[in-house]
């Protein structure tokens, strides 16, 4: 999942908004409102009065600055969620000494702090996107994709280089359990929102975890 606490400090952390040009400041509130109507009700039920609404602006407003719901998605995509991505799952993975705990750290601290802010309940929303509009929409499904193959991309590049120094086995696959991990994250995500079992959902999280030590070369420890 892409995961993410529903509050309205996120976008402060994606874009400086300290001092924008109006324009730009709209522009900014229109795609964080966008990002929680998509993430609470899905693409297809988010309601652009809604967005409107809680942007405190109009819809002249959000269609000076988007051609329509369709170009609004795209953007919440590249430019709410990729750096969400970018910050939660791969932050301080270029270059990592210890590969390994970077990514248990990541899959137990973000599914904690989702289950603590209830986020969890409504599941990733990348992985939402993936499932509800890949099959609708090919612009969704580009970028969609293109973020999953950044993100396993990026993680069997740090696991190769953990075989290089030595804080992975050499006998691991990174291709492959780069994929294994994108695909249980989304899974995992996937399961709490369906299930509605925080503890199934840490659980899960945990099993990953003893999966990723086993990457490790014989005596090692985190």
């Amino acid at each position: 999942m892409l995961d993410v606490i529903p509050t309205g400090r996120y976008c402060s952390r994606v874009v400086d908004t300290a001092h924008p040009r109006q324009p730009e400041a709209t522009r900014q509130r229109i795609l964080e409102a966008a990002f929680f109507e998509f993430y609470r009700h899905g693409f297809q039920g988010g309601s652009l009065r809604r967005i409107v609404e809680a942007a405190g602006t109009t819809k002249g407003a959000l269609f000076h600055h988007f051609a329509g719901k369709q170009a609004l998605g795209y953007a919440v995509v590249d430019e709410v969620i990729e750096p969400l991505l970018m910050e939660r799952w791969l932050g301080g993975l270029d270059g990592a000494a210890d590969p390994i705990s970077l990514m248990e750290d990541a899959f137990r601290r973000y599914a904690r702090q989702d289950v603590e802010s209830g986020s969890w309940l409504n599941g990733c929303p990348l992985n939402n996107l993936a499932q509800e509009m890949s099959p609708l929409d090919e612009g969704f499904r580009e970028r969609v994709d293109a973020l999953y193959d950044r993100w396993r991309t990026a993680l069997a590049a740090a696991l190769s280089r953990g075989i290089e120094t030595g804080a992975v086995r050499p006998d691991a696959s990174p291709e492959g359990a780069a994929a294994l991990l994108v695909a249980s994250q989304m899974g995992i995500w996937g399961t709490g929102k369906s299930s509605r079992d925080a503890g199934l959902m840490l659980a899960a999280c945990e099993a990953v975890c003893d999966y990723l030590e086993r990457l490790r070369p014989p005596g090692a420890s985190s």
